[in-house]
């Protein structure tokens, strides 16, 4: 069983070129306008990354105190499944 998701309906000023643009992409995907779009922004927002990989991020930046792979080990593991 299906959850619906709530929606609320909202409109936009977009140029008549990217409108256009985004009509002939959806087209293109088999996709509603609205589908289309909302799958663009949806996927914008989920690339942000979150508080601990930005940490990550930040501590492979400086350089300090990272792990190495010992890639003997890990052939090993890759081999034993």
């Amino acid at each position: 069983m299906e959850t619906a998701i709530s929606r609320k309906q909202t409109s936009f000023r977009l140029s008549e070129s990217l409108l256009k643009s985004l009509r002939e992409e959806a087209h293109k995907h088999n996709r509603s306008l609205n589908n289309y779009v909302e799958s663009i922004l949806m996927a914008f927002i989920a690339e942000k990354p979150n508080r601990i990989t930005l940490a990550a991020m930040r501590e492979a930046e400086r350089g300090k105190d990272l792990e190495t792979l010992d890639m003997t080990n890990f052939r090993s593991f890759v081999e034993s499944l």
